[in-house]
């Protein structure tokens, strides 16, 4: 986890890195290293995530299928909040995950998820007083038109490492 965000860092910084970022997450991720999500930009405050319009990412009538643009926004907010929060000491969990979908894709997407250390702050504030902390984040997926594709509803359980229970 430790190697992930230093890498995460180097990518803020360079345009090497970034690609490096984008090897290294899709040999990672596998069941993502199809779509050929992108990060297009990371920084401390955000990050953007990009899916491309190509056949493996077509639904049957040639539009982005529903589960890569759900895809897209769990990966685009997980990062983020690796990002922030650090992949080291926090165990991130999606809870659940809700779409609304309102426009046919037929271009590339992206997704610019904005997640500060000022919300992580809060979140540390948070767990000082409970194992466990439930967030919901809302991400609008956007075509290269600009039009308005879906928006996801995602909501996250955040935990110390320190507080995981892994036996019952």
């Amino acid at each position: 986890m430790k190697q992930l965000n230093n890498l995460i860092n180097k990518a803020k910084g360079s345009p090497f890195n970034l690609w490096m970022l984008n090897q290294v997450l899709w040999r990672a991720i596998p069941f993502n290293s199809p779509h050929r999500f992108k990060i297009t930009t990371v920084t401390d405050e955000n990050v953007v995530i990009t899916m491309p319009y190509i056949r493996r990412n077509l639904n049957h009538i040639k539009g982005l299928h529903a589960c890569g643009l759900a895809t897209l926004c769990e990966y685009t907010c997980g990062m983020q909040l690796m990002n922030v929060l650090g992949a080291a000491n926090y165990r991130i969990i999606m809870k659940d995950l809700h779409m609304d979908y309102h426009f046919q894709g037929k271009t590339d997407v992206s997704v610019d998820f904005r997640f500060t250390p000022q919300d992580a702050a809060q979140i540390n504030t948070e767990l000082e007083s409970t194992d466990a902390v439930f967030k919901t984040f809302k991400l609008p997926v956007f075509d290269s038109q600009k039009n308005h594709i879906c928006t996801a509803t995602v909501n996250w359980q955040i935990k110390k490492w320190d507080k995981v229970k892994t036996k019952i």
